[in-house]
Formats: structure tokens, C-alpha cells, sequence
């Protein structure tokens, strides 16, 4: 499945939108990966922890608007859009929520 930010594929035509998708994902991060990304955080550098959570995150995401636009017979999504929040206590959890247009193109 195709899937893009624009809202048109280049080389293809849209025959037919089937509406809006949305995926989400919510992934709390322990204890052990907090107290270790504070540590990164003081001293510097990257955050590995949290950028494989938001990895994991974003990847069931996408794979909700897939599935959802395959069920309404989609071939493509177009207008995607990625919205990244933390969430809970301390915003102790990373939510994205992605949406966009299911298509049909040729």
C-alpha cells in the first residue's frame, strides 16, 4: 500500500476516496527506560528507549490505517498526517495518531 503526506501520488490518478483512516498507538515506557533516558538526558546524547518506543508506536499506527484502508478496498493512502503526544502521568506514555485519506488509483 502506498502511503503519503501529499495529496496526490505522482504518475497515478485517483479514482475513487473511500474516507478518512485513523490509526493510534499508546506505549508506556518503564521505569528502567525512564530513569535511563534521564540519565542520556542529563549527560547528553540520544535516547534509545524512547526512540524504539516511538518507533513501535508509529509503526502499529501505520499498520491500523493500512489494514482499515484495505478493508474499505483502498490501494493507497493519501494526506497522512502524524500528531505525537505524551500522555498519562508525567506524560509518562507516547501516543501517535495517524490519519489520512483511503484511495483507490490506477
Amino acid at each position: 500500500m502506498i502511503c503519503t503526506t501529499t495529496p496526490s501520488i505522482e504518475g497515478h490518478r485517483i479514482t475513487e476516496y473511500h474516507g478518512v483512516v485513523n490509526g493510534e498507538a499508546i506505549l508506556g515506557a518503564n521505569i528502567f527506560k525512564d530513569i535511563m533516558a534521564g540519565i542520556r538526558d542529563i549527560v547528553g546524547g540520544r535516547s534509545g528507549a524512547y526512540e524504539k518506543a516511538f518507533r513501535d508506536a508509529r509503526r502499529i499506527a501505520f499498520d491500523e490505517i493500512e489494514q482499515e484502508a484495505a478493508s474499505l478496498g483502498a490501494n493507497a493512502i493519501v494526506g497522512i498526517d502524524i500528531d505525537i503526544e505524551t500522555v498519562g502521568a508525567q506524560g509518562a506514555m507516547l501516543m501517535v495518531s495517524i490519519s489520512g485519506t483511503a484511495v483507490t488509483i490506477q
